[in-house]
């Protein structure tokens, strides 16, 4: 979030891979059409809807919170399906439900008259200085918090990169009036309640 907040998310299927795997090991040694490949086959399809349940639980109380604290919500574009074909990405993005989450987030926000916007992706924001503007270039994954060869500022990635959002969106100014392409969209998406404080981002 722009305010530092970061989300401990609860990644079902990280915590529960052993047992993922040694279904599925199982379900590899039935005989296709058995009694005993389809009792093993009703196994995992359970242990998925579980996950998809503790997602799903954790997307709805945090999308709710967002929409009941915040009267405008700016988001990211991001291209979710491209990224979800990276192998060293895609279970990790799943895992997640990013793409979910968004859905949830415009449903809630039009349904609650709450100001939702989605800056444009090509938007470097993790590579600009929230502080003076400056771009340092293309950082890897891996690298989590860097320095402004220009300004000095030292940044955790994704706390400048929400800033950036803000910037973005309109809800901010910085000292070289930057900004960025925004759209705004809505899709109806599961019911909850709602309250008041501006300005919050999401990354």
């Amino acid at each position: 979030m722009s305010d530092g907040t970061k989300i401990d998310a609860p990644k079902p299927l990280k915590k529960r891979i052993k047992k993922y795997r040694k279904l599925s090991k199982l379900l590899s040694k039935k005989t296709i059409g058995s009694k005993r490949y389809e009792k093993a086959r009703l196994r995992i399809a359970k242990f998925h809807a579980k996950l998809k349940d503790i997602r799903t639980d954790f997307l709805h109380k945090l999308s709710t919170q967002i929409i009941r604290e915040n009267q405008t919500i700016i988001l990211e574009d991001l291209n979710v399906s491209g990224m979800v074909k990276n192998r060293k990405l895609s279970r990790a993005i799943s895992d997640l439900g990013w793409r979910q989450f968004r859905t949830l987030l415009e449903g809630k926000a039009e349904k609650y008259s709450r100001e939702f916007r989605v800056i444009d992706r090509w938007l470097a924001t993790s590579q600009i200085c929230s502080n003076c503007g400056f771009k340092g270039g293309k950082l890897d994954l891996s690298i989590r918090e860097w320095e402004c060869l220009n300004c000095g500022r030292r940044h955790d990635r994704d706390h400048n990169a929400a800033i950036n959002v803000l910037v973005a969106g309109g809800q901010s100014e910085t000292l070289n009036g930057r900004g960025g392409k925004q759209k705004t969209t809505a899709k109806v998406a599961a019911a909850c309640e709602a309250s008041t404080r501006r300005g919050a981002t999401a990354r």
